[in-house]
Formats: structure tokens, sequence, C-alpha cells
């Protein structure tokens, strides 16, 4: 056993886990005619809704509303169809490679030292995560006052297309085994539902291996109501305040990959709307851009004030991760997370296995090994994000503060614990080297280049320290433009006219174990609701 090689592997085996592996053998791109580059759009256009990011909420949201209006959809990156790093699960370690302005997958690292990615491609998150499909808990739709019923159709809406049950061999199947043998009970089998206990969950990458996105969803769109726009860089959105009470939205400045400039307004109508669906990055990134949002930091960015919202930014959440790496004995199957343990602790546990990967480039050794993580429900830490230029195709400075808040740091604790006791135990056993203790396995994964933080000796005989060492992202990060705080609840911008945000920036925790499933519900479930709004302004004249 050649540790050294196996700790050279280990982050670029797992954020290639995490992120790009498993993505479709040349999945064929859709004929969708509505979708062209944004070098062919007209210097000045005008549609009934105007929707800001093609990504995991816009794509079912934009399909929606184009079966009863004109739609324009932005999306600032590229198709993610024959895009051999996204399809190709051969060329999955290309994107963390790629710094490109145009890569899919867009890097940066927060103020706490926590190496992460946003999305920049149609289907936004979903061309680019671990594929996990679970739904919100039960009370999630309750507390966000959302319809239940609709929210059910709005969530089969997205599985008729998306969705599938993934296969279970036997890696998966011994960490389903060992979380029920260590207690993370009851054992709940297939289900998309958020219930304590064992799971088996949905994956958007189906039987052949074929990764399906949100950018699927548009299939359901009306083509003579929608017009796609990719590389399309929105810089601003415009006000119009002479006569009226309080800011009106009524259009878009954006950009194309040569730099030139076009706008998009709304055409008249009292219930046209232009909708912001970013991302937790990029909506209160855009807000401020166009001003709205603290009226200081604004100024001090020579940005003009249009409504003075402190709010704007705030709120900032990241669910931490932390993971325990395994090396096997045997040869393990290549798998994404399909398992989860829900605990009452208020952990999830889950696990990957399987690549032949070291530093970033194809290993010549075969890799044999899978790791083990938990991320914990939330979070209770929160931060904030900031403006660092006025350009909106760079980073915002954000901060998470992660483990600010002790209840966090000791959900961490837990699952790391119980994570302990899965590798021990007798289900799993055959995963893992009976020489290796679970201190070695701590000492291995702490002393790897997981994040910008700086290491401690005690990192694997204090958990707590464990935990703050070695964190990481999964990529759950919301908050920004929260509900009640810069939206109402139903999601229009308070303070301003005609312009909405419909995305995770609005969650003040991240909806069930992997919030996609949630996010796609929520675009189609605001699609319907503002349709159902239009008509029946339509049906009073």
């Amino acid at each position: 056993m050649d540790l050294g090689c196996l700790r050279l592997s280990f982050v670029a085996t797992l954020a290639t886990f995490l992120f790009f592996h498993d993505f479709c053998a040349c999945q064929k791109a859709p004929k969708y005619s509505f979708m062209r580059n944004a070098t062919a759009a007209k210097p000045v256009s005008y549609y009934e809704y105007i929707v800001i990011g093609g990504g995991t909420a816009g794509c079912p949201l934009a399909a929606t509303l184009s079966q009863n209006a004109s739609v324009l959809l932005l999306e600032r990156g590229d198709s993610p169809y024959g895009n051999p790093n996204i399809t190709n699960s051969g060329s999955f370690s290309a994107e963390l490679a790629d710094l490109s302005p145009t890569s899919p997958s867009q890097r940066f690292i927060s103020e706490d030292g926590v190496i992460s990615n946003r999305a920049r491609v149609l289907g936004g998150g979903t061309c680019i995560n671990a594929g996990f499909y679970t739904r919100a808990e039960p009370y999630y739709a309750r507390e966000a006052g959302w319809d239940g019923r609709l929210v059910n159709e709005s969530y089969q809406w997205v599985e008729k297309k998306v969705v599938f049950r993934p296969p279970m061999q036997r890696w998966q199947s011994a960490l389903r085994d060992g979380l029920v043998e260590v207690g993370v009970l009851p054992y709940n089998g297939f289900t998309y539902d958020h219930l304590y206990g064992t799971k088996i969950g949905g994956t958007i990458i189906d039987q052949n291996n074929q990764r399906h996105t949100a950018a699927d969803l548009l299939e359901y769109a009306n083509p003579s109501g929608l017009t796609v726009l990719l590389h399309a860089s929105v810089h601003k959105i415009l006000f119009r305040n002479k006569g009226k009470a309080r800011p009106v939205a009524h259009g878009v400045v954006f950009r194309d990959a040569t730099g030139a400039e076009h706008i998009a307004y709304l055409r008249n109508g009292p219930k046209n709307e232009i909708i912001v669906s970013a991302g937790a990055l990029g909506s209160p990134q855009l807000l401020m851009l166009s001003g709205v949002g603290p009226a200081e930091h604004l100024k001090a960015h020579n940005i003009t004030v249009v409504l003075d919202q402190p709010l704007v930014g705030q709120g900032m959440s990241d669910n931490p991760m932390n993971a325990i790496f395994v090396p096997s004995p045997v040869p393990v199957e290549v798998s994404l997370l399909q398992v989860v343990g829900i605990t009452q602790f208020g952990s999830y546990i889950e696990g990957a296995s399987g690549v032949n990967f070291a530093g970033g480039s194809p290993s010549p050794r075969p890799y044999r090994g899978g790791f083990i993580f938990e991320k914990i429900v939330g979070p209770v830490s929160t931060g904030h994000l900031e403006l660092r230029t006025r350009n909106p195709n760079d980073n915002p400075s954000v901060t998470f503060n992660y483990f600010k808040e002790p209840e966090d740091l000791q959900r961490c604790v837990q699952g790391i614990s119980t994570i302990e006791k899965i590798i021990e135990s007798k289900s799993f056993s055959k995963f893992k080297y009976d020489n290796m203790s679970v201190e070695t396995l701590l000492n291995m994964t702490a002393s790897m280049p997981l994040n910008l933080l700086p290491k401690h000796s005690n990192a694997s005989t204090s958990l707590e320290q464990f935990c703050r060492d070695t964190v990481m992202t999964i990529w759950h990060y919301h908050g920004g433009c929260q509900v009640g705080k810069v939206v109402d609840h139903d999601y229009k911008v308070l303070g301003v006219d005609a312009l909405r945000v419909v995305d995770g920036s609005t969650f003040y925790y991240s909806p069930g174990t992997n919030p996609q499933a949630t996010v796609m519900m929520l675009g189609r479930y605001m699609g319907v609701r503002i349709l159902r709004e239009r008509l029946a302004s339509n049906n009073s004249k």
C-alpha cells in the first residue's frame, strides 16, 4: 500500500467524485430552435418576461412561463450539450483544471479559505454536481408558505424528465448496510422523500450513464414563446423612477461574447416582470450592480443607488462538508452519491467510491478506495457577500463563517463519529484494510491540502479540530436575497416593482440533503403561480 500515492490523489479524487464523475457519454443535444448565441440578438428587443440565469431554477421557470407569454432567458455560459468536459465521463477531470473564462465551472475562494465553484453553463449546477436527487423535508414547504399540492405536482414534473433510480453495487451497498448497522434507522429503501434513517435516493444520471440536467426541462417549453441566449452576461437591471411611487424594473443591459451591448425591455403590461435566477452568488451581486443594496457599499463602487437595501448579500450560508478517505483492499465500483443517512442529530452521511486519478490527471496506478462524508443541516452560521468590482463576470467576495456557531461544529463532530463507526462496522469491513486504524485515516485525510486553512497536529485526536481543519464545500451555498428580508413570500423584491428573485439565494437553509430537487421544483412552481396571476389579471379586465 503506497500511502504517498493515496495522499497525492485524495484531493483530486474527492472533488472529482462530487463534481465531475459519471457524466453522460456524448449526450445528444436537443434541437432547441429557440436557443442561440447572444451575438445573434438584436440591439434592442421586447418581451413579457426576462429571466436572468439559465440554471437550476431559471430553466424550469422559463419553460413554464413560455406556455402563455413571450420569454427571454439569458445565460452567461454555453450549452451543456456536446461539451466533452460535461458529457464524456472520461473527461470529467478537465473542468477542475479549466480556469478559462468559458469554463462551465467558475472557481472562487471564500474569505474563509475554502475553495469552491459556481456554475457557468445552461442548466447551472445540475451540470457539475454529483447528481443526487431528493426532496425537501415535509415541513420545509409549510414554513415557506408553499401550496402543498402544487409543490408535489412540480416535483413530479421535474422527475418525469430528469430523475432515475441509481444502480446499487457493492461499495454503495456496504455503505447503506453500515449506516443501518450503526443505528441510522429505519431503512427506508428507495425514495425521493426526506425521511429520518437510511435510504437510496434518486439521481439525474440514467442507466446508460447519461447525465440529465435542468437544461433538459426546456423540452417542456413552447418554442414560439421562448428565446434562450447563450454567452449573454447581464450587467445591469434598468429602473424607471419618473412619475412612479417607487422604482420599476423595465429592462436589462447585457453583453455578448464580443462585448457588444444589447438591451432587452419589458413590453408594456402590468404583469410583465424581470426575474433574477442567477444563483446565490449571482443574484445578490446583480442586484447590487443594478443599484439595489447597501447604499454606502454601492457608493464606494460608484454605483448609483436605486434603493438602499442593506440586507442584500446578508445571510450567506454554506453547508460545511468533512470527509474521511478509506483505501480499499479490493476493487470498488465507480459510484456517485446514491445512499444517504439522515440522522436525528442534524448530519447527513453519504459516500462515493472508485476512481483512477492522481493530481488532476489520470493515474498510471489502479485506484481503489472511496470516501464517506458528512454535511450538516442548516447551517446556523451565516456570513455575507460584497462586491469586489463592477464587472458581473468577476466573483464577489463571500464569507460563510463555517462553524462560527457551536451547534454546527457539534453536528460535524457527531457526523464524523458516526462515520468512524461505519468504517469499523462488519458491513463495511471488506472495503477497509485491517491494519489501518481510524486514527490513521483521520491523519491521512487531515494532511491533505483540502483548503487554504492552517493545519494543526491534533486534528486526529480532536474531532472539533478535524472539522475545522478539513472543512470543504459541497456546493450547497445559499442566501443573500432571503424571503422576508430582500423578497416577499411571492419572491418579489421589496421596495421595487416588476422584479423577482427565484433561486437558492432566497433560502434561509438548504432544503433536504441535496437542494437541486427543490430548486428545480421552485422554478416550475413559481412559473405556474406567475402564470395563474397573469390569467386572473386578464380575466378581470
